[in-house]
Formats: structure tokens, sequence, C-alpha cells
């Protein structure tokens, strides 16, 4: 055990320091979750409440910077590491609790959510330790192991819905596993749901109270409104798993729940349940990829359970295990390192020519002084977005135009924060600066005013030479064009027919 509180510490230290010493900045995501940090509530657009909360806590006490921001995000992969050491430790021993530890903190996905805040990470740390929980109760634990199951599930719910699995996985554990459903069925499983449903009521309420804001947001991203059955988005989905887990590892994950549903009904009950904690939300999201689309995290939590399912086979049986093991977490390091060396070296992103993977994080203070240059240019009532991602961009770096500025909606309502809680009014009077970084969306502007002329460019330097473009329009007299189904059908067709626009103000050097 010693030895495996090393690693993890370890492991915290070179992450807190890698994010002390970071020049990227942050990602889009991240800085709406920091504008949700500023104003606590129980819920918010498109996400559960904990990942503000988190950060709220982490800048009150650390001060209102990047470093700030996304520390919760090692702090919780330690923790995540840690339990799943200790359910590895519960199940087997420590030398397999030592190498389950070893085996998440080189994931490669790990190695990129490591340093980024994001929902994924407040779910891994829920999850395992729910599952931890829920190990040293099947064992016969007392009110302490019911008391963390409760709060880990709740926990977990107000951090990202999909631990709705976990609920999932539970249901089947009380069909497949007896010492699952004496757990449960019982007066500390009944405390476990009270405290669940304690900490969840409050989100729930927030979600009546806003329309199921965050729920229909969820469910609109399954997008099961348009053409349905797509296998090659199957396909690349069940690709991009091994850049997640690792493509050893996530090779000996599939086939130990190929060997395992083969004769499930036999298996050891420990492997029983951790293929009943691993398998759901891989199956679900390839389904969902089948349907309609998915992306390649949606399936994460399945690499909780199923980082210690690969511990416990690569453990055991033949030598080849091991060596599969040790060289899994060797190639995971040196791909986390080149990661790691990619972000922090523009120099080393030109020499590759890998410009496209970092121009969403570099830059966005030198694009903040551009776009605040630009809104001093004219007496402008008001700076006008098209692009949610550059506007909350812009409410980070840019916070002298706090109060000055708007989203304009492309379609009758909102569909995301930003246009939510800061749309262009229908009455706005006076010259507005129109910040287009959607070159298609500048027709449907257009139509949005009674006057509108370009000012200019911005062409914003990034790695490998690309440039983040903007452009520039003044704009007075809004009257909103009413979003029809006319309207849509019109678009729609004009859209269709431009194979030259792109969707997205980002250019390269060999366009």
């Amino acid at each position: 055990m010693p030895a495996a509180l090393l690693l993890i510490a370890g492991f915290a230290v070179l992450r807190i320091l890698a994010l002390a010493f970071s020049p990227v900045s942050l990602y889009q995501d991240e800085s709406q979750y920091w504008v949700w940090s500023r104003v606590f509530d129980w819920g918010y657009y498109s996400k559960p409440p904990m990942i503000a909360w988190l950060i709220s806590l982490s800048t009150s006490l650390f001060g209102d910077s990047d470093f700030a921001i996304r520390l919760p995000a090692p702090l919780l992969h330690t923790a995540t590491a840690t339990f799943l050491m200790l359910s590895a430790r519960q199940l087997w021993d420590e030398r397999a609790g030592f190498w389950a530890a070893a085996l998440y903190l080189t994931m490669p996905g790990v190695w990129l959510s490591g340093v980024v805040i994001s929902t994924d990470a407040v779910l891994f740390c829920a999850w395992s330790g729910g599952l931890f929980a829920l190990l040293k109760l099947r064992a016969g634990g007392g009110w302490g192991a019911a008391v963390g199951l409760g709060a880990a599930l709740g926990f977990g719910f107000l951090s990202k819905y999909a631990m709705i699995y976990f609920l999932a996985s539970t249901g089947l554990a009380l069909v497949f596993d007896p010492a699952i459903r004496t757990a449960l069925l019982s007066l500390r499983g009944g405390a476990a749901l009270a405290i669940f449903i304690a900490i969840l009521a409050p989100n729930l309420a927030w979600n009546a109270a806003n329309d199921f804001a965050t729920v229909s947001h969820t469910a609109a991203n399954a997008n099961w409104g348009g053409d349905l059955f797509h296998p090659v988005e199957l396909i690349e989905f069940l690709l991009a798993q091994p850049g997640v887990f690792g493509p050893v590892t996530f090779a000996v994950l599939l086939t130990v729940f190929g060997l395992s549903l083969g004769r499930f009904l036999r298996l050891d009950p420990d492997q029983r349940l951790l293929v009943l904690y691993a398998l759901p939300p891989l199956a679900v999201v390839a389904v969902q990829a089948f349907i309609s689309r998915a992306h390649a995290n949606w399936a994460a939590a399945t690499y909780v359970a199923g980082t210690l399912l690969v511990i416990g086979f690569l453990l055991r049986g033949a030598a080849w295990r091991r060596w599969a093991l040790f060289g899994s977490i060797g190639l995971h390091s040196v791909i986390g390192l080149f990661v790691v060396a990619l972000a922090a070296s523009p120099a080393l992103v030109e020499a590759i020519g890998a410009g496209d993977a970092t121009k969403r994080i570099r830059a966005w203070d030198v694009t903040a002084e551009a776009i605040t240059e630009a809104a001093q240019g004219d007496d402008y009532a008001m700076i006008v977005f098209d692009d949610r991602n550059a506007f909350h961009q812009m409410q980070r770096y840019a916070p002298e135009l706090e109060g000055r500025m708007a989203m304009w909606l492309r379609h009758a309502g909102p569909t995301n924060h930003a246009e939510d809680v800061w749309p262009l009014a229908e009455e706005q009077a006076g010259r507005l600066l129109i910040v287009s970084n959607r070159p298609r969306e500048v027709a449907r502007i257009r139509e949005d005013f009674n006057s509108f002329e370009p000012v200019g460019t911005l062409a914003i330097p990034l790695d490998g030479g690309y440039t983040r473009d903007f452009t520039l329009w003044r704009a007075e007299g809004h009257q909103r064009v009413e979003r029809d189904e006319a309207y849509e059908t019109r678009w729609h067709a004009h859209d269709e027919a431009d194979t030259t626009t792109p969707p997205r103000g980002y250019s390269g050097e060999d366009e």
C-alpha cells in the first residue's frame, strides 16, 4: 500500500506542476463551467452543478486563475486512483491495488483529463467511490459503507447524468449477485437510497422549475430526430476507444467481456459483478452510435470497473499477460508525456504539423485583446457573437466587455447557455459590432438588420500557421426574421448548395 500511495501522490504532484506551468488557454467548455461557477445554482443549462461548485471552491481558495479553475481535475483523478487501488485490494491483494492505480493513472484518456477540468473527472471519482463503497457493503461493511454509497450516487448524479448507468448496473447486480441483494435489501441499503435521493432532490426540483433544461439538453444530444442508423458512426466510436483506454488494454477488456458472457452464470462472482459495472455503458453508447452518433468519451464510465477487470485478467495466468500490462503502462506513459509536451511547445506542434489539434486552446488572451480593441473603434451599444465558444472565451479573457456582450440567436429559441442567458434583445437599439466566427451564419445575420456593413477582419496567429478568423460587421436596426418552417427550409437548401464556406472560422497554412 505505501508504494501505491507514493505512486498516486507522485502523479498528483506532477500533474499539478504541469498545470502551474501550462501555457494552454482554457478550452471553451472550461470557460463555460467557470462562468457557471460565478453564480451558485442547483443546475445549469447543459450539466448538473457539481463541476461549477468545484471550480467555485477552488477559485475561492486559490484565486481566479486558469490554474485554480483546472486544479480540481488532478485531485479528482487522484481520488479515483485511490478508490480503484482500495477496490483492487478488497477484491484481491495489495499488488493488484498498485497495478490498478498505475494502469488508471497512465490511461491515455486520463493524461488529457488530468489537466482539463471536465465532467468526466468528477464522474470517475463518484463512480469509483461508489463501487468501492458497494464492494465494502457487499462484504459485510457497516454504516460507513452505506453512507459512502449513497453520497457517491448523489454526487455522481450532480456531476453527470451518465451516473444512471451505475443505477442500471446495480439493478442487474441485484438480479445476478446474491451478496449484493443481501447488502442492498437491508436497512443499510435503504439508508444509502435515502441519502442518494436527499442529495439529488434539489437538482430534480431545479430541473422541474426550469423546464427540465439539463435533462432535455442531455436527451437532445442523442440526436434521434434526424436520419437514423449509422454503421460508420459505430465503427468510428469503437475505433476511438483505444485512444481512451489504450490499444492493448481495450483489446483485453473486449476479450474479457467475450469470455465472460460465454459463461456468465458460471463466472467467479467478483468478475461477474465487475462485468455488470463495466459493460452497460459501452454497450448502450455503442447502440447510440449506431442509431445516431456518440463521442468517444460518452462510454468513459466503462473504464472504471474496466480497469479492475483488466488488472484481474493480466495479473493471473501466462507470463505474457504481465508483459502486456507493463508494456501498456509504458506505452500509455510515452503517449501521455508526448501529449503534455505537445500542449506545452508550439515549436513541437509546428514541427510535426499538428496545428489543427491545438488551435482551440491557443491565444484566447490575444483574441480577447484584438476583439476589445475592435470594440473601442466606434460607439457600439453591444458586441454580438454568433458562436457560444467565442462568447464564453470573451467572458473569461475580456472582462472589460462584461455587460456589453450578447448572443445572436440562430434558431427560434436558445440552444445553449449563452443564448439562454445573454440573447440579443429583440428591441436592441443602437449600433452593434457583430463578431462572427461562423462564416456560414453571416448571410443569416444580415437578414436580421436594416443596416449591415463590414468593418474589418481578425486573424489570430496560432500554432503551425493556423489562424483563428473573425469577420467584423457594423449593424443597426435589429429586426429578427421569424424562424418558421419556411425560414429553416430556405436556409437548409442554401447550406446544402454551399460547399465552399467553412462552418468555423479557422484556417491553416495549406489552405
